[in-house]
């Protein structure tokens, strides 16, 4: 698939199986995000990769911050937050790392993690694989970002799941460019 296809047809597919990506595709991905817009060349970013028995420690994360928000939640809910990561077989977890900078401040590191999530996206399609991008307000928890080993200047931008697509993946429809873009005549 080339890049422009790639671009025009990607969509989120929340419904993932096994296989991970191998680690030729993972290495595809890794690359495509390390190649997102980056002012001054700060590469403001760390990605953490949870497969395997780290899904479960990451559910059981998601199980304490329920917890800590809800100490009377009942038990089933407890262990719909513990299965969230087994949604797919893989999880990248996208950190934007804050640097001191005088021309870059943090809402422009942000959004370049944000663009090397983005890049992953369609990396990941264009190799056939299902992808999502994930947040909600598991990603800004307290206990989420001790248990994931945050510090103070950094903010984690995306839990990215990856797999196989689990069945057939959505068509959206076709939106019209000039509904969202238009001339400026200037002065």
């Amino acid at each position: 698939m080339d890049a422009l296809q790639a671009l025009h047809s990607r969509v989120s597919v929340p419904r993932l199986i096994g296989p991970a990506p191998t680690p030729d595709q993972q290495q595809a991905l890794f690359k495509a995000a390390l190649r997102a817009p980056d002012h001054a060349w700060l590469r403001p970013w760390r990605f953490l990769v949870v497969q395997g028995a780290a899904l479960g420690a990451l559910g059981r994360i998601f199980r304490r911050a329920a917890l800590a928000d809800a100490p009377d939640i009942a038990e089933e809910a407890l262990v719909r937050f513990e299965q969230l990561p087994l949604r797919a077989p893989m999880i990248i977890v996208a950190i934007s790392c804050h640097r001191v900078h005088e021309k870059v401040p943090r809402i422009e590191q942000d959004l370049s993690c944000a663009a090397a999530v983005s890049n992953m996206l369609v990396a990941a399609h264009a190799m056939g694989l299902g992808a999502v991008w994930r947040t909600g307000s598991l990603a800004y928890h307290e206990v989420v970002r001790q248990g994931l080993g945050l510090t103070e200047d950094e903010q984690l931008i995306a839990f990215l799941y990856l797999g196989q697509p689990a069945g057939s993946v959505k068509t959206l429809p076709e939106l019209a460019t000039q509904d969202f873009f238009q001339n400026w005549p200037g002065n």
